[in-house]
């Protein structure tokens, strides 16, 4: 499996967010822009710790497994597998969630923030930015937790002499 790379975390955030703030100015041209949900940044906080906790977990398993410790659970492969997809899917979707509301916050920022639930509008968009960039950390981290050591890759096969 590829690790993620933060470029490409990058690059999804900052087109996801041009893209956002070309389509907020067009929908406040022509309507009535939606606001950012209080939710957003929550959801987002939550995800992050739940990554955080699960590669301090798999951290301290695979340290114990090193040790041998008596009844250390250890990390079976498959588990490691989908702790790792996990991230990285919600890696990606951070990215693109987080580069979303901070194009919209860019907007509101660059627009009267003279009313006051435009002020709130683009706080919000700040915390999504703020906790996007927490699970993409996070997700990271995990990662590099339950990275291979070189030449451990199970996918090859064994180098004869």
């Amino acid at each position: 499996m590829k690790q993620l790379r933060p470029a490409v975390l990058a690059g999804i955030f900052v087109i996801a967010g041009v893209l956002s703030w070309a389509g907020a100015r067009l929908w406040n041209a022509y309507g009535t822009l939606p606001g950012v949900p209080l939710a957003a940044p929550i959801v987002l906080a939550v995800i992050a710790v739940v990554l955080f906790a699960t590669a301090l977990s798999m951290r301290a398993r695979l340290k114990a497994q090193r040790e041998r410790r008596p009844g250390a659970k250890g990390v079976e492969p498959l588990m490691a597998a989908r702790a790792v997809v996990f991230g990285q899917a919600s890696a990606l979707v951070a990215a693109l969630v987080a580069g979303m509301y901070g194009g919209v916050g860019v907007f509101l920022l660059t627009e009267s923030l003279d009313v006051p639930a435009r002020r709130d509008q683009a706080w919000y968009a700040g915390g999504c930015v703020l906790a996007g960039a927490a699970v993409i950390a996070a997700a990271l981290f995990l990662e590099h937790v339950l990275k291979l050591p070189e030449g451990d890759d199970p996918g090859k096969a064994p180098a004869t002499a």
